[in-house]
């Protein structure tokens, strides 16, 4: 039987009626044939409550109970759909990451997939099963313990379960009803994207947009993973959602697709740092080994030997940041007059795969931000994006902006 993989988050098994709800939708595609592995995250809230429990409990927790706990949450609602699914007389179980198994690294709340053998689930499929309801977000280190994906992993193991069982498709089930051009709260004219590529999917992603994972974008990508994105809350079709694909199943691909903001952005600047041979990895190595996840990087012309480093990070990555280079100037590493942090930012961007072989986009965009006044701080560039940095009173603005300007509204 062909294999089909769907995924419900948090806010779809919320409750017990929300649960028999998505059930229903599993039956309906058991109904037309497919072997179905449901991927499931925790009812929503139960994983920020488990994790303030531990935190409670231990403020210098150990990972590997940390993960013990946090995962649990999983279990309960895989245990609750394969319940409702044999309620439904549709024959399913539930299967926990150790179970599978779904091996994994041993990096206790941020372990990657290294494997997932597929026998089990299919020789249970050969002997009857219909539906395998899989615990997400959890698989098993080297060592035999339970380890967790990272925040959002639950969209991380659908996307590997689709790739190791060659499905179909794999339908992410989520609050909102598709992918759309920008964020639908901030700009009322937001068009719900039929289609987009993986590429532009994947940097939509990493730029702020929550729909999924960035790490689920791409493994899709690699291994040509079909995804659709859909509301677990409205009625379905089959050309319900969007459809992240190669960009060679788009007819036509728009010059600019989406507009992304992040507003969580800090800009920190080195000041006066003595510009010679290796200071950029003096200065981004122990950020790097802080875990601070660095992403515009701007150095200014030098002047007497000296120069200015510009950064962005997330904001509550700042103090480590601050931590790590004081270490590193105290140590000898690295030397500067002054380090200034700036939280009042936010990370604007837009995206399409079109901008390859159109010219113009940056000029249009920074005209845009030019005549209604927002000053641009950081400008970073590459194939299919144009990110700036900007005041965050202006994020807004700036995204409304942009998306006229480009008349997202319209299809291609």
């Amino acid at each position: 039987m062909p294999v089909l993989v769907m995924k419900f988050g948090g806010t779809s098994v919320a409750t017990l009626d929300r649960i028999r709800r998505a059930a229903k939708r599993v039956g309906v595609e058991v109904a037309k044939g497919y072997d179905v592995i449901v991927i499931v995250s925790a009812m929503s809230g139960e994983t920020n409550k488990l994790v303030g429990y531990v935190e409670e409990t231990s403020p210098l927790f150990d990972a590997r109970e940390y993960d013990a706990v946090v995962s649990s949450g999983e279990n309960v609602t895989a245990g609750l759909m394969a319940l409702t699914l044999q309620e439904m007389d549709v024959p399913a179980r539930s299967w926990q990451g150790w179970q599978v198994p779904l091996m994994t690294t041993s990096a206790h709340s941020a372990a990657r997939i290294v494997d997932i053998p597929t026998e089990n689930i299919t020789r249970k499929f050969g002997e009857g099963m219909k539906v395998a309801v899989v615990a997400g977000f959890q698989g098993l280190s080297p060592e035999g313990r339970i380890t967790t994906l990272g925040r959002g992993g639950s969209d991380t193991t659908a996307v590997a379960f689709a790739a190791a069982f060659g499905a179909e498709r794999c339908d992410i089930y989520t609050d909102v009803d598709g992918v759309y051009t920008t964020d639908p709260r901030i700009c009322e004219n937001a068009r719900k994207l039929d289609k987009i590529a993986f590429e532009e999917m994947l940097e939509l992603a990493s730029l702020g947009a929550k729909v999924l994972q960035t790490r689920s974008v791409e493994l899709a990508m690699r291994y040509k993973v079909k995804l659709r994105v859909l509301s677990s809350f409205e009625e379905q079709s089959d050309e319900a959602g969007t459809l992240v694909c190669d960009e060679e199943e788009i007819m036509e691909l728009n010059v600019v697709s989406g507009v992304a903001h992040s507003r969580d952005e800090a800009k920190m600047t080195l000041f006066s740092v003595a510009d010679r041979p290796g200071i950029a990895a003096a200065i981004f190595s122990p950020l790097s080994e802080a875990g601070i996840n660095v992403d515009m990087i701007v150095q200014n012309i030098s002047e007497d030997g000296r120069t200015d480093m510009t950064f962005s990070c997330p904001t509550n990555q700042v103090k480590r940041a601050e931590e790590a280079l004081k270490k590193a100037q105290d140590s000898g590493e690295i030397n500067f007059h002054n380090l200034l942090a700036d939280t009042n930012v936010a990370k604007i961007s837009v995206v399409g795969i079109g901008m390859r072989s159109h010219t113009g986009v940056a000029a249009k965009m920074f005209k845009v931000l030019s005549q209604e006044g927002i000053n641009i701080k950081v400008i970073t560039t590459s194939e299919i994006k144009i990110s700036v940095l900007v005041d965050r009173k202006y994020m807004e603005l700036a995204v409304q902006a942009l998306h006229d300007a480009f008349e997202l509204e319209k299809a291609a």
